[in-house]
């Protein structure tokens, strides 16, 4: 048996148990993130965003902790998205997912981070808003795919946060 065959032979068996070791975490993290609440609904009819941007959907995690990643409901799945601000609340359109709404009553801060859950950037290059999901605060990430879209969404989610909760068009609060 020559050397490339012995290697091939050890190799495949040893990848083959790190996507096992893989697929079993991720499946225990989805059983110990059961509780988590469901997601809030997606107002049919949104409105027009105060702010809008293309960019990257980081993923959730829980808040303070930007190792551990949320499994549950898709949050932890990286994928394209727009985000979009408006007067009740967050919309993160995600392409591959479905799409997270955050009502404004739920929002606590916005800041901006250079990495999260596996993604790291330039200095403040991620915008990390954080909200309560019934009695879990998680933060999310988003990358703007344009440098210059990162301050004016960054500005309109301030103002979100600051006013006072208005009415959700859902739940008619």
């Amino acid at each position: 048996m020559d050397n490339k065959t012995l290697t091939l032979l050890i190799t495949l068996p040893l990848i083959a148990v790190v996507l096992g070791l893989i697929w079993a975490g991720w499946r225990n993290r989805l059983r110990r993130q059961s509780d988590v609440e469901p997601l809030p609904a997606v107002p049919a009819a949104p409105g027009v965003p105060l702010g809008s941007a293309e960019g990257q959907y980081v993923a959730s995690t829980t808040a303070g902790d930007w190792l551990d990643r949320i499994a549950v409901h898709g949050l932890g799945i990286r994928t394209n998205a727009v985000l979009n601000v408006y007067p009740h609340g967050v919309l993160f359109d995600r392409s591959g997912a479905p799409a997270l709404y955050v009502p404004v009553a739920d929002l606590t801060a916005v800041r901006q981070e250079s990495g999260m859950a596996g993604k790291f950037v330039e200095k403040d290059g991620l915008l990390v808003l954080s909200w309560k999901l019934g009695s879990h605060e998680l933060d999310t990430g988003f990358r703007t795919r344009r440098a210059a879209d990162k301050s004016a969404l960054f500005e309109s989610l301030q103002h979100l946060i600051s006013a006072a909760p208005q009415a959700d068009p859902q739940s008619g609060k």
